[in-house]
C-alpha cells in the first residue's frame, strides 16, 4: 500500500502484464473460455499528478483501494520523492501536489512541472514481447531494423538496454491487440473473428499447422519464426503486420498489379466462350460443355461421329428415360446412372467421367458380362481430330477409340494420368492425351483465383512454384519422374494451376460417406473447431491444399480421396501418397475405367481389371506387392497378377 498527499485513501500497485495462463478458466464452457483467453481492449486511464494516459506498456500503477475511487497514479509518479535536489536550481525542491504536481522552492518560489523530471521513466516501457524493460533513446527519428515486423524503418525506437540486437518500431511496439482484418483493409479480406496479436511464431508451430501462408500477400512467414504476426488459430488464419495493418496499404499494392483478384481485369464481351471454372459437379466436363446438343458451343459445329466409328465388336443402344419401361428388371438393373450415394459405378469409356444422366449409349450384349462400355450421348460427337494442340501443336492428334496395347492404357500428355479411355494422339510421336485435356482451353478462370484470366503457360518457370489448389510442384510430375510444361498462369501475379487440378476437380462432389453435397475449398474453414483429417482414408489433411468439407457436417475428405467408392474407399491414393512419399493433388486412377473382364491363355478362369488392395497380396508373375497397382484378378482363384506382367507374359 502506499499513501500520496493529494489522496485520502491507501493506493495498491497493479501489474497489468499478467499472464492470461494466471486467469481462473474452470468455466466449463469451451466458447466463454476462449474468450477468457483472449486479449481484451486495451486498457487505458489518466494520471491524476502528470495528466498524461496509463497503459499497459508502463505495467505497473497505483490505484485506490477502493473500487468506486477512479484516483490513478503511474508508478513512477507515485513514488516520486518529496525533496529533491536538481542541478536546474540551486535550492532544495519540494514536491507540490494540490492542484497539479510541481516542484517548488519554498525560498525563491521557483517552480517546476513534475514532467521535467521524469523524461527517462516515460520513454521506457515494458514490453509483453520481451522480458526486458525497453526505452527510446532519442525522440529524433533513426534508420534502423525492427525486431517486430523485420522490416528497417525510420523512426523512433525502443531499444533494450540488457540487449543489444534487440529494438522494435515505436508503431509496432503500440500495435492492437486485437483487430478485425476487415476494418483496416477496407473489407477487401475479411474474417469473422478478431485477429490476435503473436509475438512470435515458432517453427514447431508451423509445421503442425502445415506452414501457413499470409492470408493476404500468400507470402511466407519468418522460418525462425520470431517476427510477430497477426492470427486466428480456430479458423489457422495468420497475416503480416503489415498486411493486417495495411500500414504500409499493403492491399493496394496488390489491386495496383492490374487490378487485384477483386478486380475484374478482363470484359467479358471480349471473351464469349470463356471457361469459368471448376465446374459445379461431377456430371459437367469439356466434352459436355463442347459437344452436348444443349451446350455444345457454335465455334465446333455439329461433329455427329456415327456410333459404328467407335470400331465395336457390339452393337450400341441408346438407353433414355423412356426405353427404361420396356425392359425386363435384369436390363433395368444394368442401366442404372452413375450413383455414388448407392456406390452404384457407370464410367464412360470416351471420357471416363461418370454418366450420371440419361440419355447414353451402353454395349447391346447384355449377355456378355465382359464387355462394360458405355458412352455419354455428347462422346458420340468427339471430332476425328483436334489441331494446334498447346502440347502438341506440330502434329494434328486422331480421335482414337483403341491404343495399340493389350490394356488399351496409356498416360495423357498433359495430366499424365494412366487413362483407358479415348485418347487424341500422334502415332508417329507417340503423344497421346485424354479427351478432356484434347480440349484443353487457351484460357480459363477459376474461382481459387477469382477475376483474373489464366492462360496456358508453356515455358519453364523458376523452381519453387507451386499450384494454387494442390500447393504441390507447379512443374515436376513426382510420379512419372518427367518434367512437363503446361500450366494455366496468372499474368499479373506469380499464380499458377495444374491442367488436371483445373479441369478435373468440380466444385461439389457426392460420396457416400457425407449426405450433404461437399464443397471444394481452397483455405481452412472459417470457425472449423476440430482438426482437418479425411473421412475416407483417416489420415491427416493438410487445410492449405484444396479439399472438399460438408459445412453442415464438418466433415473433410482429400481431393485425391473424393471420387472413390467401392472397394477403392478403404485403398486410397491418400494412403499410397503416405506411403511412398509423393501426391498429385487428384485421384491417381481419376482416368481409369476398372471392371472389365478378359480371357487370356495364361490362366483358366476370367480375370477382372481392378486397383489392386491390401488383401490381394502379392502378384504371381513377379511377387511383388499388387496394392495401389492396377491389376487382373480372378474370382474363382488366388490368382492375381499386375496388369504388365500379363501383358508381358502374353506377348512371350
Amino acid at each position: 500500500m502506499m499513501k500520496v498527499i493529494e489522496h485520502e485513501h491507501p493506493l495498491k500497485l497493479v501489474d497489468l502484464q499478467v499472464n492470461v495462463e494466471d486467469v481462473d478458466d474452470e468455466s466449463d464452457d469451451e466458447e466463454e473460455k476462449e474468450e477468457v483467453l483472449v486479449p481484451q481492449d486495451e486498457f487505458s486511464c489518466t494520471c491524476k499528478r502528470c495528466g498524461e494516459d496509463i497503459n499497459e506498456y508502463y505495467r505497473y500503477y497505483y490505484k485506490c483501494i477502493h473500487d468506486s475511487c477512479d484516483f490513478t497514479l503511474h508508478k513512477f509518479c507515485a513514488e516520486l520523492p518529496k525533496t529533491l535536489n536538481h542541478p536546474s536550481h540551486q535550492h532544495p525542491l519540494t514536491l507540490h501536489a494540490v492542484g497539479g504536481a510541481l516542484y517548488i522552492c519554498y525560498n525563491c518560489w521557483f517552480a517546476k512541472d513534475v514532467n521535467c523530471f521524469m523524461e527517462v521513466d516515460k520513454r521506457r516501457i515494458y514490453h509483453p514481447s520481451h522480458p526486458h524493460p525497453l526505452v527510446s533513446l532519442s525522440s529524433k527519428p533513426i534508420l534502423c531494423e525492427c525486431a517486430a515486423c523485420g522490416k528497417e524503418h525510420k523512426g523512433v525506437f525502443f531499444h533494450c538496454t540488457a540487449c543489444t540486437n534487440f529494438a522494435i518500431h515505436n508503431d509496432c511496439a503500440f500495435l492492437p491487440k486485437r483487430l478485425l482484418i476487415q476494418n483496416t483493409t477496407n473489407a477487401i479480406f475479411s474474417h469473422t473473428h478478431p485477429l490476435t496479436l503473436s509475438y512470435s511464431f515458432p517453427p514447431e508451430e508451423q509445421r503442425a499447422k502445415y506452414y501457413p501462408r499470409c492470408r493476404v500477400c500468400d507470402g511466407n512467414f519468418d522460418y525462425m519464426g520470431n517476427l510477430w504476426i497477426y492470427k486466428c488459430e480456430k479458423c489457422i488464419y495468420y497475416a503480416h503486420l503489415d498486411c493486417a495493418t495495411s500500414r504500409r496499404e499493403s492491399f493496394m499494392s496488390i489491386l495496383s498489379i492490374g487490378g487485384g483478384p477483386t478486380v475484374k481485369n478482363y470484359k467479358d464481351a471480349d471473351y464469349p466462350n470463356l471457361l469459368h471454372l471448376p465446374f459445379p459437379d461431377e456430371t459437367c466436363s469439356i466434352p459436355k460443355h463442347l459437344f452436348s446438343k444443349e451446350l455444345g458451343l457454335a465455334d465446333y459445329g455439329n461433329h455427329e461421329v456415327s456410333l459404328p466409328h467407335m470400331n465395336r465388336q457390339h452393337e450400341l443402344i441408346l438407353v433414355d428415360t423412356g426405353s427404361i419401361g420396356s425392359t425386363s428388371s435384369k436390363i433395368n438393373d444394368m442401366i442404372m446412372c452413375h450413383n455414388p450415394m448407392k456406390k452404384i459405378e457407370l464410367l464412360c469409356s470416351g471420357c471416363v467421367r461418370p454418366i450420371m444422366e440419361m440419355p447414353f449409349y451402353k454395349c447391346a450384349a447384355n449377355e456378355d458380362k465382359s464387355c462394360n462400355f458405355a458412352l455419354h450421348e455428347w462422346c458420340t460427337r468427339l471430332p476425328t481430330k483436334a489441331d494446334n494442340h498447346p502440347g502438341h501443336p506440330q502434329h494434328p492428334l486422331v480421335l482414337m477409340t483403341n491404343i495399340p496395347n493389350m490394356f488399351n492404357i496409356f498416360h495423357c500428355g498433359v495430366c499424365r494420368l494412366p487413362c483407358n479411355g479415348f485418347a487424341y494422339g500422334c502415332v508417329a510421336c507417340g503423344f497421346y492425351v485424354d479427351v478432356t485435356c484434347g480440349f484443353m482451353p487457351e484460357r480459363i478462370t477459376h474461382e481459387s483465383h477469382p477475376n483474373h484470366l489464366l492462360s496456358i503457360v508453356k515455358e519453364d518457370l523458376p523452381s519453387g512454384r507451386r499450384c494454387l489448389m494442390c500447393r504441390l510442384s507447379i512443374h515436376f510430375d513426382n510420379i512419372r519422374g518427367t518434367g512437363y510444361k503446361l500450366s494455366f498462369g496468372c499474368s499479373f501475379y506469380d499464380v499458377y494451376i495444374h491442367p488436371w487440378c483445373a479441369l478435373l476437380l468440380p466444385k461439389t462432389v457426392r460420396h457416400p460417406y457425407d449426405k450433404h453435397p461437399m464443397h471444394i475449398s481452397y483455405l481452412p474453414i472459417e470457425n472449423h473447431k476440430s482438426e482437418y483429417f479425411c473421412e475416407i482414408c483417416e489420415e491427416e489433411l493438410d487445410p492449405h491444399s484444396c479439399f472438399y468439407h460438408c459445412d453442415e457436417c464438418s466433415q473433410s475428405v482429400h481431393s485425391d480421396c473424393a471420387p472413390l467408392i467401392l472397394q477403392c474407399e478403404t485403398e486410397t491414393y491418400s494412403r499410397f501418397h503416405k506411403l511412398f512419399g509423393y501426391g498429385k493433388g487428384v485421384y491417381l486412377f481419376l482416368n481409369m475405367k476398372f471392371g472389365s473382364i478378359h480371357k487370356t491363355d495364361g490362366h483358366p478362369h476370367p480375370l477382372t481389371f481392378a486397383q489392386g488392395i491390401e488383401s490381394d497380396g502379392e502378384c504371381s508373375v513377379c511377387a511383388e506387392e499388387l496394392q495401389f497397382k492396377m491389376i487382373l484378378r480372378c474370382s474363382e482363384c488366388e490368382f492375381a497378377v499386375h496388369h504388365d506382367c500379363l501383358e508381358n507374359l502374353n506377348k512371350s
